[in-house]
C-alpha cells in the first residue's frame, strides 16, 4: 500500500479512500468527512493514471462532483477503466453521470436544475442508504441529470425533479447526484460512512497515535542512521509539531533554523527562540537575515513574485546554515542532507493545480516558491494533513497549548499582508498595528474562536485630521474570519466594541496610519490572505 508523500513504499495505515478530483469545490470536505471515522483518505487528480490509482491499493474509490457538462470539450475525463477494477466506487453528482456516460446511459440537461436545498426520496434500498430515513433535506448543485440509466443499474433514489441515487451492487458502484459531504445534507455523514466502512470495509485506524508512531518510523528510514536534518522553524503550529515530531525520530540529529526574514511579527524573534528552546526544548539556531531578506524584496510588488523571492532567498540561508553544523559525534564528510518543513494539504492544494481542473490559487512558499537547484532534499511529516488534524498530533506529542493554538501565519510574512512594495518602514508600521489588532483580538477573549485575525497594510493614502492637523497616512485593513481547515472561511462579525477599539488604538498610536477599515469578504470568492 502506499502513502500519498513516498508512493511505492508501504503505508502506515490499513486503508485508504482515494477521491478523484474532477473540479468540486466541495471535494475537500470529502476528504475530511472521511477522516472524521479515523480512515485516511487521498485527493488525486481524476486524470490520474489506473496503475498509480492500484499502487495505493485502495478500500475503495470516491469520483467527485465538478462544474463541467460530461458533454462539454474540455470535460474532465478519469480512465473509465477504474470503472471494471471491482473496488467500491461511490459517484458524487458530476461522478454520477460520468458513471451513467461511460456504462452506456444517457446524461442530458435537466428540465428543472435544482441548486441547493432538496429532498430526497429512497425509493429501493441498498447498503448506501442503510438506516437512513425515507426522505431527507440534502443539497444539490446540478444542471445534468441521468436521463436513462446504464444497463445494471437502478433508481434508488429521487428528487421531484430528477434521478437521486442509483446502484448496481453486482459491480459494486453507487453514485448520488446530490453532495452528501457538506453540512446541509444532514444524513450525509452516514452516508459516507456507510460507504467507507460497511460497504468498502475500511479499518478505523487513523488515529493521532498511530500516525506518530508511523511517521517516526518512516522519517527514520527516510533519513537513515547517520542523516542529518535541520528544520525551517516559524515558531508557528505545523513548523512546530513538524520539529518535534522529526526529534522524536533522529533526535539531535536535527537543527532547527529561525530566520528573522525581516517581516515577521513585532518582537517574534526573540519570543519564538525562547519559546522553542525552553518549552520544546529543540535545538535552535537563529539567524537574523533580514537585511538580506529586505534586500530581495526591494522593489518588488507582485505577490507571487514576493513569495518566490522569500522562498528561494529562505533556502539559500537554509544552504548556508547547513554547511555550518558539525556534529562532532559523527565523521567529517557527513553533510545535513535534509529540510523539514511544514507543510501542509492547504498548502499543497492552493498552490498547484493537483486535482484535476482546480485551479492555482497561489504558491506557497513551502511549494511553489523552492528553487529546482535545491541542495536539500524535503521532509514533509504533515504534509497530508488539515490545520485540525495537526493540533490533534500536536496534543497527543504533549506539545503547549499556547503553541498549538496560534493562529496560522503565512510563511512569507508580513510581506504579503503588505500590499505594494515591502520597505523596512512599511514593516515596521503593520508590525505595530498587527500588535494592536491581535492584543484587542486576545483581550476580548476571540483569539482561540477565530481561525485567523490580523492587519494589512494598503497602498492606499488618505486624508485625515488629527489635532486639528491634516494628515495624508495609509490605511489600514483589518481582517478576522471563522474556519474549521483554511479551505473555505466566513468573515467574523466582530463585535463593534471591538472594532472600535481596534481602529482608535491604531489611528491614536502607529504613526503613518490614519484611516482603519474592516475586510468582510467570506473565502470563497476572496482567500483569507489579501496576497
Amino acid at each position: 500500500m502506499t502513502t500519498p508523500n513516498n508512493p511505492g513504499t508501504s503505508s502506515p495505515f490499513s486503508s485508504v479512500i482515494l477521491i478523484l478530483d474532477f473540479g468540486s469545490q466541495y471535494t475537500q470536505l470529502i476528504a475530511r468527512r472521511i477522516r472524521e471515522f479515523n480512515v485516511f483518505s487521498v485527493v488525486l487528480p481524476c486524470t490520474t493514471p489506473l496503475e498509480k490509482i492500484l499502487a495505493y491499493h485502495p478500500a475503495g474509490i470516491i469520483l467527485s462532483g465538478g462544474p463541467s457538462s460530461v458533454y462539454d470539450t474540455n470535460a474532465p475525463r478519469a480512465d473509465k477503466a477504474i470503472l471494471d477494477i471491482g473496488l467500491p466506487i461511490l459517484g458524487i453528482c458530476y461522478g454520477l453521470q460520468f458513471i451513467t456516460h461511460h456504462l452506456g446511459g444517457r446524461v442530458a440537461p435537466a428540465a428543472a436544475r435544482e441548486y441547493g436545498y432538496a429532498e430526497v426520496t429512497v425509493v429501493e434500498q441498498t447498503p448506501l442508504f442503510g438506516g437512513l430515513p425515507a426522505t431527507m433535506p440534502v443539497w444539490m448543485s446540478h444542471g445534468d441529470h441521468a436521463e436513462m440509466l446504464a444497463p445494471g443499474f437502478r433508481v434508488v433514489a429521487r428528487t421531484p425533479n430528477a434521478v437521486a441515487g442509483i446502484a448496481d451492487e453486482a459491480r459494486r458502484i453507487w453514485a448520488v447526484q446530490f453532495h452528501p459531504e457538506v453540512a446541509h445534507t444532514r444524513q450525509g455523514t452516514e452516508l459516507l460512512r456507510n460507504f467507507v466502512v460497511e460497504i468498502c470495509g475500511a479499518r478505523q485506524d487513523w488515529t493521532p497515535e498511530h500516525f506518530i508512531a508511523s511517521t517516526v518510523a518512516r522519517i527514520r528510514e527516510q533519513v537513515g542512521p547517520h542523516g542529518h536534518a535541520i528544520c525551517g522553524l516559524s515558531g508557528g503550529v505545523d513548523s512546530s509539531v513538524a520539529a518535534v515530531l522529526v526529534a522524536r525520530a533522529i533526535g539531535s540529529r536535527l537543527t532547527c533554523i529561525f530566520v528573522n526574514n525581516g517581516v515577521l511579527r513585532k518582537d517574534e524573534f526573540e519570543k519564538v527562540q525562547r519559546t522553542m528552546r525552553e518549552e520544546l526544548h529543540l535545538n535552535v539556531v537563529a539567524v537574523d537575515a533580514s537585511e538580506r531578506f529586505l534586500a530581495r524584496l526591494a522593489g518588488v510588488t507582485d505577490p507571487e513574485q514576493k513569495r518566490k523571492a522569500i522562498g528561494g532567498e529562505f533556502i539559500a540561508v537554509f544552504d548556508d546554515e547547513a554547511g555550518k553544523i558539525v556534529d562532532a559525534g559523527h565523521s567529517a564528510n557527513e553533510e545535513v542532507g535534509w529540510l523539514v518543513q511544514g507543510t501542509l494539504y492547504p498548502d499543497v492544494i492552493e498552490s498547484a493545480s493537483v486535482h484535476g481542473p482546480s485551479h492555482v490559487i497561489k504558491s506557497h512558499h513551502n511549494v511553489g516558491g523552492l528553487p529546482a537547484d535545491m541542495k536539500l532534499k524535503l521532509i514533509e511529516p504533515l504534509r497530508d494533513l488539515f490545520k485540525d488534524e495537526v493540533r490533534r498530533i500536536g496534543r497527543d506529542l504533549q506539545m503547549p497549548e499556547e503553541i498549538l493554538e496560534r493562529q496560522p501565519f503565512p510563511g512569507p510574512g508580513l510581506a504579503v499582508r503588505i500590499l505594494g512594495e515591502v520597505t523596512p518602514e512599511r514593516v515596521a508600521i503593520l508590525q505595530e498595528a498587527d500588535a494592536i489588532c491581535t492584543a484587542e483580538i486576545k483581550r476580548a477573549g476571540l483569539y482561540r474562536k477565530l481561525w485567523q485575525s490580523f492587519a494589512v497594510l494598503l497602498p492606499v493614502k488618505t486624508v485625515g485630521v488629527m489635532g486639528d492637523q491634516r494628515t495624508y497616512a495609509y490605511t489600514c485593513a483589518i481582517r478576522a474570519v471563522e474556519s474549521e481547515d483554511g479551505m473555505t472561511a466566513d468573515w467574523a462579525a466582530l463585535p463593534y466594541e471591538v472594532l472600535r477599539t481596534i481602529s482608535s488604538r491604531i489611528v491614536s498610536e502607529v504613526r503613518g496610519i490614519n484611516r482603519v477599515v474592516y475586510d468582510i469578504t467570506s473565502k470563497p470568492p476572496g482567500t483569507i490572505e489579501w496576497e
